[in-house]
């Protein structure tokens, strides 16, 4: 006979229902009626009955009928410079680089999924979710101004002022990050824009249209470098409110949005240059 005595016994989690999410996300801090923009590991919450869709459920059920739920659903691979792309092509032949780029599929706004995790596709999918047509950095909503919201996302605007991103700056908004790092923090971005009158600009590619009628767009914008956002977290955390908590299994802050771009950007024009 066999010996167990050197087995190790796990604890077994409970399921985590839209329930307790609810609960503890007004734990946490949400409130109705907020603006929430979510950055989110579906898996550190546990074993989620109902899946992303009961997640997102939980959400809408948090901020109510007057709030929004907003999250990134940013397609980092349709692009030639991005991280992403460059690592795709790294073990390529040129002409090989040269028929990947004809066979891209084209950016559509209603069917391309996002590119940002489970919970983040599942709230694009919601049915009365609104997505912005940026072709590398949309976002989806779901609220009464929703449509407002993700309206009007220029080319040459990933992130900044006039994104998406700047008008939740605008509402007050809160982030809720479920079980991620400042690395994520999207609103650092819009601190790049604001950080100096003349950020430095980079070109961009995209590739977009319907299918058939496919083009690459090719434009300029500000440079997006997350390298130290994790160093800007931790200095924000010694200036500004930052709610912790758990929802399920997950370890989440709720963090305000606008003190933190302001943060960000005293941080980044002593330090970038």
């Amino acid at each position: 006979m066999r010996s167990h005595a050197n087995k190790t016994i796990r604890p077994v989690r409970t399921l985590v229902t839209k329930g307790r999410i609810v609960r503890d996300l007004r734990q946490l801090g949400v409130e109705p009626g907020q603006a929430l923009l979510v950055h989110a590991s579906l898996r550190s919450l546990g074993w989620v009955v109902g899946g992303a869709p009961a997640v997102v459920a939980a959400l809408r059920d948090a901020v109510g009928p007057a709030g929004h739920v907003v999250v990134p659903t940013g397609t980092e691979a349709n692009s030639k410079s991005s991280r992403a792309h460059q690592a795709h092509i790294a073990t390529l032949t040129p002409d090989q680089v040269d028929q990947f780029h004809l066979e891209m599929p084209a950016f559509d706004r209603l069917s391309t999924p996002s590119g940002m995790g489970a919970i983040s596709e599942a709230l694009r999918t919601t049915e009365g979710a609104v997505r912005s047509a940026h072709p590398q950095s949309s976002f989806a909503a779901i609220g009464p101004e929703a449509d407002v919201l993700m309206a009007d996302h220029p080319l040459e605007c990933h992130l900044g002022p006039d994104s998406p991103l700047g008008k939740l700056n605008k509402m007050d908004a809160q982030v809720l990050m479920i079980e991620v790092e400042y690395w994520a923090f999207t609103g650092f971005h819009l601190a790049e824009y604001l950080y100096t009158p003349q950020p430095p600009m980079r070109a961009y590619a995209a590739v977009v249209g319907a299918e058939g009628a496919r083009r690459w767009e090719e434009y300029e914008d500000v440079v997006l470098d997350d390298q130290k956002f994790d160093d800007i977290g931790k200095s924000l955390e010694k200036k500004v409110a930052v709610k912790r908590g758990r929802i399920g299994h997950a370890r989440c802050r709720l963090v305000p949005l606008q003190p933190a771009v302001e943060f960000a950007v005293e941080w980044m024009a002593e330090r970038r240059r």
